[in-house]
């Protein structure tokens, strides 16, 4: 299971003791507290409390701390296991799965990975490089290699008696994994159909072959996209080759898609999804400086567009009030569209076959909302400044800015992604910016030319 910020919910009564009792020093009631609460909900505790207090909260004997390092967002969990020792970090690992351990490697340095990686055992290691030879937003470095492999000339029985003797099965075990004698991969076997059909039926008879198997290079968002239309809780994942390699199962997809949901979110906003709210001042101030100059840039190059009509706007008022409408309607309908789009190439469903489509598609809609909302806009303008060719104007202006919103909000994103950009993160400020500098050069362009030329 992935790491990711605000795991469950929790209610404020019980945050709001804990805070008490931290402030009381009441610390034996800080460990009453968190022994009735799940790993989980103890994440969220410390994802909920001031690096002061969360240092207190994560020293209490009540935490199992590898089971709750599973659970922290990546920038918590970095900022609590810094100061712990490699041997530290590799007994914390001992008892996580496989992928949760290395989601947590991920997270170090290149040479604590590797003393973490001397500390735990051979076998331990050995798990550990399968999964971080692979990347980690991909279904190699999504995966458990913790699956139960069978062969498909094996008896039902057999196969139950098999189990028992494991006596514990992975975490959502629901199918075992049938593979030839050199473990490539041929179908599965689902406990169900293990328990209602004959023991003495061979598993090439119970067996089903319809699942496809996941390769490995596969990005998680696709992995996601293909458990969401199959209904999966669980996907074996294999080679090039067919090789058998390990299984996703449905509770990192459920993070995958929590995390992509967060990042489109909070990148609309020049955010890390992963970002600590209680991180200290001066690291969240230069985080969010960069994004703040990089809009104040694009306010810059807006302004230097209405700079170019400052004669127009000293001598008709009517045009300063009236212009940021203009600019604000292009932003909104750019946003419908930019968001539609991001989604629908976040779930596959947006490519070079359809894009033309969809790009007539919404040019149309933006047409047909420019025209309703021009008439809206000019009548409203009449009605206030008394003049008819005011009212002309800026419906004009504003059926041009919403017809490049479409353009831009359809365009922008597929552009960026033909340039490895994450279009989350880049797209929304560069609609605003060319639906600011249109809107204002097409309303004060226009008006330029017909009330102070005429």
């Amino acid at each position: 299971m992935r790491g990711m910020p605000m795991t469950t919910a929790l209610p404020n009564e019980i945050l709001q003791e804990v805070h008490d009792a931290l402030e009381r020093n009441a610390f034996h009631h800080v460990d009453e507290l968190l022994t009735e609460l799940h790993p989980a909900e103890i994440a969220t505790v410390l994802e909920s409390l001031p690096n002061r207090q969360r240092d207190i909260v994560w020293e209490s004997d009540s935490i199992d701390e590898s089971e709750v390092l599973a659970y922290l967002n990546d920038a918590v969990r970095v900022d609590l296991i810094q100061d712990m020792d490699a041997e530290e970090v590799a007994a914390a690992t001992e008892q996580m799965d496989a992928d949760d351990a290395v989601d947590l490697l991920q997270d170090l340095p290149e040479g604590v990975i590797a003393e973490v990686l001397q500390a735990v055992d051979e076998q331990q290691r050995d798990r550990f490089t399968q999964i971080l030879f692979y990347p980690e937003d991909s279904a190699g470095g999504l995966m458990n290699i913790d699956a139960l492999t069978v062969r498909a000339d094996l008896t039902l029985k057999i196969v139950m008696r098999y189990l028992r003797l494991k006596k514990e099965l992975p975490e959502k075990t629901d199918v075992l994994m049938v593979v030839d004698r050199n473990n490539y991969y041929q179908g599965t076997l689902s406990l169900t159909d293990i328990l209602t059909h004959e023991p003495a039926k061979t598993v090439a008879q119970v067996m089903q072959t319809t699942l496809e198997p996941v390769l490995v290079t596969e990005s998680t968002q696709e992995v996601a996209r293909v458990f969401e239309q199959r209904d999966l809780l669980s996907a074996p994942v294999v080679d090039e080759n067919g090789l058998l390699l390990g299984r996703i199962t449905i509770d990192d997809v459920v993070d995958v898609i929590r995390e992509t949901a967060d990042h489109v979110m909070m990148g609309r906003a020049g955010l890390d999804e992963e970002e600590d709210m209680f991180a200290p001042i001066l690291s969240t101030t230069k985080q969010r400086a960069i994004w703040l100059g990089i809009n104040l840039g694009t306010a810059f190059l807006a302004a230097w567009v209405i700079g170019l009509f400052s004669n127009a706007l000293e001598q008709i008022v009517a045009l300063a009030v009236l212009m940021p409408i203009v600019a604000s309607m292009g932003g909104i309908a750019g946003s419908q569209t930019l968001t539609v789009v991001i989604r629908g190439m976040a779930l596959g469903q947006v490519s070079a076959t359809n894009a033309p489509w969809l790009l007539r598609k919404e040019i149309a809609v933006g047409i047909l909302n420019g025209c309703l909302w021009a008439l809206v806009v000019a009548g409203l303008a009449v009605l206030w400044f008394k003049s008819w060719s005011l009212g002309i104007i800026i419906g004009s202006a504003l059926l041009i800015n919403l017809f490049f919103a479409a353009l831009a909000g359809m365009l922008i994103p597929l552009l960026l992604k033909r340039l490895s950009i994450d279009p989350a993160l880049a797209g929304g400020v560069i609609l605003t910016t060319v639906t600011d500098v249109i809107g204002f050069a097409a309303f004060l362009g226009l008006a330029t030319l017909f009330l102070l030329n005429a």
